[in-house]
Formats: C-alpha cells, sequence, structure tokens
C-alpha cells in the first residue's frame, strides 16, 4: 500500500444562502454513509422548500446588479475563483474522496479540470457580443442582437463528479450575467461547501451563488420556483422527465446531461493493443465506470472477436481494487448500497439473459468486503437488445458484443435510446469518417477515449439529454437573443 497522506476528517457542512452559512435546514438531515466501510461518518444538514424559496429571492435581487457588473469586472471575479480552486486543489481531491470515494489519483485530474473549466469562462465574460442583423430594404432600417442573462439559473448537479459538475455550470452562468442556485446530492455535499467558501472568497457579491444540499424534494422546490428561469441538470432520465414536466407549466427552458450506453465499434484493423487497453481501462478502471460518456459497451469485428475477449479478460486481472486513499488503487467503491444492489442485480439477469461472464461479477472479497466495492465485471455475447445491452450500468461492468460488417456494428450502436458518446477504433480514414457521421451521439471520438474537453460542446440526443455544456455552446446555454431594430 501507499498512503497518499491526507487527513480523513470529514468536514462540517453548511446550507449556503448568499453569505450565510446555516447549521440547520427544513429538509431535516441525512447520514452520509463512508463507501469504504458502510458507515456513517456525517450528518449532512438538508434544505427544503423554505431555504430554497430563500435563496431564489436573493438570488433575484442579486442577478438585478450583477448583470450590470461591467464584463471586465466578472472576469476578475471569476478568474480569482479559478485561483482560489488551483490554491485548494489538494483540500478539493481529499473531499473528492470523501464525498464518493474517488481514488486520489482521479480526483486529482478533476481538480485540475475545474481550474481550466473556471478560466475559460472568465475569458469569456469580456468577449460577449451581439451582431448587425443587415437591412435589405430601402428604408434604412438597423438591426442588431443582443446576447442577453436569463436571470436565476436553478443548478442540479451530479454526485459522481461535484466539482465538475460545478464547473461546467456555474461560470459559464456567471460569466452571461446569471445568477445560480446550486442543489448538490445529499450523497455527495462536502465538494460543494467548499465551493462556497471559495465563491465568497474570490469576492463574488452574496446571492450570486447559493449552495444548498438537498434531497428530490429541494429540487423540486429549485425547479418549480418562479423566479427560476432556467434549469441545469445532471443526473439520470427518470429525474429529468419530472424536470420536464415542471419546467413545461411555467414554459421554463432546461439543459439536461442524462447519461448514455456509449458504443466503442473496434474493427479488425485497428490497433488492438491500444483500443483494447484502453476501452476495458476507461470503463472498469476508472471511477468504478461511474461515468456518463464511458464506452461501456465494446463491439468487435467478429475476425479478432476472441482474441479481444481473452485480451480484456488478461487486462481486467491486472485493476486494482482497493481503499482510495492509496495511491496504488485503481477504482475504490461504488456511491452506496443501493448502487451495489442494482448493479449486482443488474449482472445478476444478464447471466439469465445468457450474457457469458469472463471476469468479475461480485463483490470484492476479503478485507474490502465491509464497503461498497464491486469487482472489474466483463461479459461477453451480450444481446444487443437485452437489458445489459441496453440500460446504463454505471457501475464497472463491460459488454463485449461482436459484428460482422459495418453496417452491422453501426445499427448496433445506435439501437439504444441514449446518445452521448460513441467510439470508432479503426486506421482505415474513410471508414472512421463515415461511420461518426452516422453513429446517434453527440460527439465520437476516433481513436480516442473519453476526453471531457472545456473548448468543446459535450451534450447527447435522446435520453441522453439535450443542451450543450463545453465551449461557446457551453456559454450560449446561459443567454437569451434579443432582436432590436430601429427605422
Amino acid at each position: 500500500m501507499a498512503d497518499s497522506g491526507y487527513d480523513r476528517t470529514r468536514p462540517e457542512v453548511h446550507l449556503r444562502i448568499g453569505a450565510e452559512r446555516l447549521a440547520a435546514g427544513s429538509g431535516g438531515t441525512f447520514e452520509h454513509v463512508d463507501p469504504c466501510t458502510g458507515d456513517v461518518d456525517a450528518v449532512i444538514p438538508l434544505a427544503g422548500p423554505t431555504e430554497i424559496d430563500r435563496s431564489v429571492r436573493l438570488a433575484h435581487e442579486a442577478f438585478l446588479t450583477w448583470r450590470d457588473v461591467r464584463p471586465a469586472e466578472r472576469r476578475r471575479l471569476l478568474s480569482r475563483l479559478a485561483d482560489l480552486i488551483e490554491k485548494n486543489a489538494d483540500e478539493f481531491v481529499r473531499r473528492a474522496v470523501l464525498d464518493n470515494g474517488m481514488p486520489v489519483t482521479s480526483a486529482a485530474g478533476l481538480a485540475a479540470g475545474a481550474v481550466e473549466w473556471t478560466r475559460y469562462y472568465a475569458g469569456f465574460a469580456d468577449k460577449i457580443s451581439g451582431r448587425v442583423a443587415s437591412s435589405f430594404g430601402p428604408d434604412g432600417e438597423f438591426g442588431y442582437t443582443l446576447a442577453q442573462p436569463y436571470g436565476v439559473i436553478g443548478a442540479i448537479i451530479t454526485w459522481n463528479g461535484p466539482l465538475t459538475s460545478l464547473s461546467m455550470k456555474v461560470p459559464p452562468a456567471l460569466a452571461a450575467g446569471n445568477t445560480v442556485v446550486v442543489k448538490p446530492s445529499e450523497l455527495t455535499p462536502f465538494a460543494a461547501d467548499l465551493f462556497a467558501d471559495l465563491v465568497a472568497e474570490a469576492g463574488l457579491p452574496p446571492g450570486t451563488v447559493s449552495v444548498l444540499p438537498g434531497t428530490g424534494a429541494a429540487g423540486a422546490a429549485l425547479v418549480e420556483h418562479p423566479l427560476v428561469q432556467k434549469i441545469s441538470f445532471t443526473g439520470g432520465p427518470v429525474t429529468a422527465k419530472a424536470i420536464l414536466r415542471a419546467c413545461a407549466e411555467q414554459m421554463k427552458p432546461a439543459l439536461l446531461e442524462l447519461g448514455g450506453k456509449s458504443a466503442n465499434l473496434i474493427f479488425e484493423d485497428a490497433d488492438l493493443d491500444v483500443a483494447l487497453t484502453w476501452g476495458a481501462l476507461r470503463v472498469l478502471g476508472t471511477v468504478s465506470g461511474q461515468g456518463c460518456a464511458f464506452p461501456t459497451r465494446m463491439l468487435v469485428q467478429e475476425s479478432v472477436y476472441e482474441e479481444a475477449v481473452d485480451r480484456v479478460a488478461r487486462i481486467v486481472k491486472g485493476i486494482r481494487v482497493g481503499d482510495p486513499w492509496d495511491t496504488d488503487t485503481d477504482i475504490g467503491p461504488v456511491v452506496s448500497q443501493a448502487a451495489v444492489d442494482r448493479i449486482l442485480g443488474m449482472i445478476e439477469r444478464a447471466r439469465q439473459d445468457g450474457a457469458r461472464l469472463v471476469a468479475g461479477g461480485g463483490r470484492a472479497p476479503g478485507p474490502l468486503s465491509g464497503g461498497y466495492y464491486l469487482e472489474p465485471t466483463v461479459f461477453a455475447d451480450v444481446g444487443p437488445h437485452t437489458e445489459l445491452g441496453q440500460v446504463e450500468v454505471f457501475g464497472p461492468v463491460l459488454s463485449m458484443m461482436p459484428f460482422s460488417t459495418e453496417e452491422e456494428a453501426i445499427e448496433i450502436a445506435n439501437c439504444t435510446r441514449y446518445g452521448l458518446s460513441s467510439y470508432v477504433q479503426t486506421r482505415d480514414v474513410r471508414r472512421a469518417h463515415r461511420v461518426a457521421e452516422r453513429l446517434t451521439a453527440g460527439a465520437t471520438m476516433i481513436n480516442g477515449a473519453p476526453n471531457l474537453m472545456v473548448n468543446r460542446p459535450f451534450g447527447g440526443q435522446g435520453y441522453s439529454g439535450y443542451g450543450k455544456e463545453g465551449g461557446p455552446d457551453g456559454l450560449a446555454e446561459f443567454q437569451r437573443t434579443k432582436t432590436i431594430a430601429m427605422v
């Protein structure tokens, strides 16, 4: 073992309404469980409708002045926030492990990414502009557009990477002139609490950002509040449907990132050493498979399929499951007992559906058995239309499927309701672009692994949601376009 030396003490969590720090809320409390042991390690105060209402009203008041703050000042404040995130990177790493059992080696990358996202959108704050609309008539009409903020944004962030989710939503919203009320999951409150501290330290005006951990009831209150002008949500399709129904009542827009069942098409001419290694490790050796864009369906051309199955089985044996505080660990536990039960249930049903178990298939044995640790699991011969072929697992489970032709590969890849990411592995450049164009997904990576870049739009289709985070598109999600014309 190589212990990272981090302090494992749980920080106290507060509800953050502007500059206020509340030790209790009307939503009661939540017993946070350490996924490494299964033991309660903290009691988290939860916001209820009362605190949500207060924070939204405060955010609305703050918006009335924040929207008129000079863009250069918004840039300065957001740049200061990025500097503080960087200064506190080690503490964010520590809190990521405390939140959900993410290994320290993975958490370090997320902290660095949050700095990059915040700096990127800080740079946009003083570069927002409209455009002149040409006039084609003889009457001298003049027209132009304005990019205006919405107002109060309700941000409901995910539990698998709360700091990443915060940095994808809050900086672009603020850069565009909005204010934000954030609801983190009750499962993962620690990183968001530090983020709220740094927002205040950076000098952003009180009310521009509030952070209120809570359950679904708090999320519903945020979505339904009439002063909230747009929702940005990362989570699952079931909750997203409820959000859409509530938004429909007020004709309120929503940005939704809902996960995926991404296909990784490996053709016989691919570099198998690279394609199989990263294809397995990205699903099974990274944050216990709890990633929305991971290539969880590995489609391999028949001529190299059995070779691929054997090689993936050998790769999986090298994945180290263990204490997330240990720098030698590849994957730690999944987030909760509910996740364990759901994943093991899907594994058992996959067996019943006739899939061939190649590796794993159960809880990690020995000293890890008390926590939420699962073995990296590989199934071969997964039916494309079975549960495992169709439904997001969000755990360390890889499905392998054979295909014979390019057309069949595309058909299998596109047969789910999801459409977040896709991957193509081939040395044939024409095939790569031909297949990429036909895959139903918000993004396709050719000869590469999942790579969330701040300057590229990220978002899906179908059950993976709609709207984009990242790049100029991510800023535009928090702006309304207004046309002004004069004769």
